[in-house]
């Protein structure tokens, strides 16, 4: 490669960087002068670049945005890292419209020069992913997009939505954020029809369109992430169970994050002091509820807690646990 050419090519490279860059600072990082610099991006933009002066004091050349993409100029470890994210993305249900996120790498695997493609191959093929690829369905590319658009100027949307019953409808929210959570992406906000906070699952939403003239306001300190999983702590379920667990929240949320349950702390059974000097306060004790569709998962579950536990309801939770227990012990009674 000449070294016009290589010099043209890391123009483009930083450019590509981002923000406007001075004629002084471009001539500097290529050992020019300042025509040069400028001959230089007139070869950009013969090429269909789009390269665009900037005036005044802070003025200099800046890439605009265009119908195509320019170029693009990856070290090693910058298109492994491009490559690895469409990979995992696509892996882990995160990548929307459909098949977007294989074209994509396909095309950047395409222009690679054969020397990083080799390493990046040799990477790829020693790499295992946990999980089923594509196991959930991903959202539909124009819904994200439209969604996104609504939730930063705060536009009121029209959703065509099918409920987990399948149930379609059409609806109204004010959508205060987007989520993506354990491979599915939802969509926080007020339904003003009903004056109530919704998350909606992004895949079950056909459509969305931006209503003309409405606006919103989110309410302050709202969290659109913490919204999402403390929804599923509550959402209406089979089973409603309450615990009482000795610890701090803190410890127990290790094991009861919040998209599971909703802790507190409580007043706890005080004990009888092991030298005779009345009663004491061990540890500080957590209530926390559970809304839950099935009950064979919790025993285990408050096994690993590790912790004395309570069980106030339901009763049917108690007898899976003295089950479960019992398993456990003619387990560890089997001879070698």
């Amino acid at each position: 490669m000449s070294r016009p050419v290589g010099r043209v090519l890391t123009l483009l490279e930083l450019l590509q960087s981002g923000g406007t860059r001075t004629v002084a600072e471009l001539a500097e990082r290529l050992g020019v002068d300042g025509r040069t610099v400028r001959r230089y991006v007139d070869q950009l933009i013969d090429l269909d670049v789009p390269v665009e002066s900037v005036r005044g004091r802070y003025g200099g050349y800046r890439l605009a945005p265009g119908t195509a993409l320019p170029p693009l100029m990856f070290g090693d470890d910058e298109a492994l890292a491009v490559l690895l994210g469409l990979i995992a993305g696509r892996r882990a249900g995160l990548t929307p419209g459909g098949t977007a996120g294989e074209t994509a790498a396909a095309k950047i695997r395409r222009v690679l020069p054969a020397r990083i493609a080799r390493r990046l191959d040799a990477v790829l093929d020693s790499l295992a992913l946990t999980g089923e690829s594509g196991a959930l369905p991903a959202p539909d590319s124009e819904v994200l997009l439209t969604l996104a658009d609504a939730v930063r100027h705060r536009r009121p949307v029209a959703l065509r939505y099918t409920d987990r019953k399948g149930a379609r409808g059409d609806r109204t929210l004010h959508p205060y954020g987007i989520v993506a959570h354990a491979g599915r992406w939802y969509v926080t906000g007020e339904d003003p029809d009903i004056d109530q906070d919704r998350t909606l699952r992004l895949d079950r939403i056909t459509s969305a369109r931006p209503l003309v003239g409405g606006s919103f306001e989110v309410p302050d300190g709202f969290d659109p992430a913490d919204r999402v999983l403390t929804g599923f702590a509550t959402a209406a379920y089979r089973y409603e169970v309450t615990l009482r667990i000795r610890g701090t929240v803190e410890q127990v949320r290790a094991r009861l994050p919040v998209s599971v349950a909703i802790l507190e702390e409580c007043a706890g059974e005080d004990e009888n002091d092991d030298e005779g000097e009345g009663t004491v306060r061990r540890e500080p004790w957590v209530r926390g509820e559970l809304r839950v569709e099935r009950l064979d998962w919790l025993p285990p579950l408050l096994a690993s807690l590790d912790r004395p536990f309570v069980i106030e309801r339901p009763d049917e939770l108690r007898g899976l646990v003295a089950e479960f227990a019992d398993r456990l012990a003619s387990f560890a009674r089997r001879p070698v």
